[in-house]
């Protein structure tokens, strides 16, 4: 972890360099944070929320909220911004921000080592004016707590291709398929097979902003084809893959500061 610039600063930068799969357990700030990735795509987890955001976006992360950062399924160039606790005082919940061409070279500004005292506090003024919300979401998905399932979820968080069923899965954590069904509709609140697709769809949501295709992404997470992945991506979103992604490089602003828009 490198910082960039440290007291008496207003905004305080960190180079933090993650491989794919690395990152930050759950922990807080005293001040509020601005996740952002210079390359790569990084999933921010709060709750039971996560959000997948390539460089177009960064999270804003308000003070004392506890939070995981991970670098999703590739290496990325993660930049930790820091901003004081007063800095937008009315942002009280965790919001997306677009990162365009003037707030990415206002960064690499501030990222500079000799960059006169005054021409900093200037600069570092300028950072929340910067940042406008824009309307996202994220797709939640509901852990099991029995330990067979929960191994199951493990299991398929790393790989969400993995085809077996109730029944050959029951071999491998020793339960029955009728044990397994009762325990994620009790848990999660759907059966296996919806739980299973949203999980998939979640993934998704990493191979799309890292550029993939979206037929090479529907097969990745483990839809039969193309059709099937948009069909269920627009059920359960509203829209399809290519039209979230599109209006995320638009990095259309909302009116006000909320949260985008979650969909669970």
């Amino acid at each position: 972890m490198s910082p960039v610039r440290q007291s008496p600063s207003a905004i305080v930068l960190y180079d933090l360099p993650l491989a794919a799969g690395e990152g930050f357990g759950q922990h807080a700030h005293d001040d509020n944070q601005l996740a952002w990735v210079r390359d790569g795509v990084l999933m921010v987890t709060i709750g039971t929320r996560h959000w997948m955001l390539p460089p177009t976006l960064a999270l804003w992360i308000p003070a004392g909220v506890p939070h995981a950062s991970t670098a999703a399924r590739s290496a990325a160039a993660m930049q930790g911004i820091y901003l004081p606790a007063h800095a937008l005082p009315d942002w009280t919940a965790p919001t997306v921000v677009a990162v365009g061409p003037l707030l990415r070279e206002l960064i690499d500004f501030l990222c500079g080592a000799d960059v006169p005292d005054g021409a900093r506090a200037r600069a570092e003024a300028l950072v929340p004016e910067l940042l406008r919300p824009v309307r996202t979401f994220t797709i939640d998905v509901p852990m099991p707590r029995d330990e067979r399932a929960v191994r199951i979820a493990r299991a398929l968080a790393e790989d969400p291709g993995d085809e077996r069923d109730l029944h050959a899965w029951g071999r491998t954590v020793g339960a029955s398929t009728r044990t397994l069904t009762r325990i994620f509709a009790g848990e999660t609140g759907m059966g296996f097979q919806r739980w299973r697709s949203r999980l998939r769809l979640r993934a998704s949501l990493a191979y799309l902003a890292g550029g993939e295709s979206v037929s090479r992404t529907a097969a990745l997470v483990g839809f039969a084809s193309a059709s099937s992945f948009v069909a269920a991506f627009r059920q359960l979103t509203g829209v399809t893959p290519g039209a979230y992604f599109a209006q995320l490089d638009g990095a259309t602003p909302v009116t006000g500061t909320g949260v985008g828009a979650a969909t669970s």
